[in-house]
């Protein structure tokens, strides 16, 4: 962009993660004689009206994303407190992982007939067993 130009945004959080950041942005923008314009809120901050409407929703769009972290965290302690965990279900147990070194160990059985008795995906086995055959030994 050149001197002159206007950034025009859908919205505040679209240009920026954080407060300190949306101001660093809208300043650096400023210096090199850009204007700034979001749609959505109406700001313009080429005015001094604009800029402290700038200020003010960037406020307040940073304390709702504080909220909804606070609220976050603590819904994830209470999903922990009731024993559910997060992330996605392992892929092969601690059994499974036995009996495919097991497998592995005859040469005439191919990783993805192992795979496939473990119903599994290769990939998902190689992710397991690094060296795939040359893993058996560890």
């Amino acid at each position: 962009m050149r001197s002159g130009d206007m950034l025009a945004v859908w919205k505040l959080d679209r240009l920026a993660r954080s407060l300190k950041q949306l101001i660093e942005t809208v300043e650096a923008l400023e210096k090199r004689g850009i204007g700034f314009r979001s749609l959505t809120e109406a700001i313009d901050t080429t005015t001094s009206g604009g800029r402290l409407v700038f200020h003010i929703f960037g406020a307040l769009a940073e304390f709702e994303r504080s909220i909804i972290r606070e609220r976050t965290i603590a819904g994830l302690a209470s999903a922990r407190a009731r024993g559910r965990l997060g992330g996605r279900p392992r892929g092969l147990s601690r059994d499974d992982l036995v009996a495919a070194k097991a497998l592995l160990s005859d040469p005439d059985i191919t990783v993805s007939d192992v795979a496939s008795r473990l119903g599994v995906a290769t990939s998902t086995l190689y992710r397991y067993l690094p060296g795939g055959r040359g893993a058996v030994g560890e």
